[in-house]
């Protein structure tokens, strides 16, 4: 009889991370965004990043807080080369799906391409606790991601200014 308080808390604290992992699926997307999302796709495919930006952006507007959604406008703000953006992107869909594989991966990868390789080894950590191993798709793919390491800073001619110095004989 001492233990039944305690053991009612434990049954019901067991309960309850028990019923977590069976949340409902997301939802399906919109007709019209689905196809919104299509033509952004095929958009970023033919390197045209600022349309497809305008296509997910769109799609957002018709069913705004899809996950899927807020990926895409990451992949295409990362193809115009603006991680920051890209990674407030995947920190709202991580926001909005805290166990997204593709999300934690996708953050990762923009992590390496600003330089923060570290926080994305944690990315990756925490991904293979995720999967269960490093066989899955994500975790190699910022893993390959990682090994590349951050793309080196290209300096053009253009940016470098030359200043005469003027001397006299």
């Amino acid at each position: 009889m001492r233990y039944t308080p305690a053991a009612l808390a434990l049954a019901l604290a067991a309960m309850l991370t028990a019923s977590t992992s069976f949340g409902a699926p997301p939802a399906p997307l919109d007709p019209r965004a689905a196809a919104l999302v299509q033509q952004g796709r095929a958009a970023l495919a033919a390197g045209n990043a600022q349309d497809a930006v305008a296509d997910f952006e769109a799609a957002l507007a018709i069913q705004p807080g899809h996950v899927a959604i807020y990926l895409n406008l990451a992949e295409a703000a990362r193809k115009e080369g603006m991680q920051g953006k890209a990674l407030r992107y995947y920190r709202v869909a991580l926001k909005l799906d805290p166990s997204n594989q593709y999300a934690i991966a996708g953050e990762g990868e923009a992590l390496v391409e600003k330089g923060a390789v570290a926080k994305a080894k944690l990315n990756l950590a925490r991904l293979e606790q995720l999967c269960g191993s490093k066989s899955c798709a994500p975790a190699q793919t910022l893993s390959a991601a990682i090994a590349r390491g951050p793309a080196p800073q290209v300096v053009t001619a253009a940016q470098v200014e030359v200043k005469p110095v003027v001397t006299s004989n």
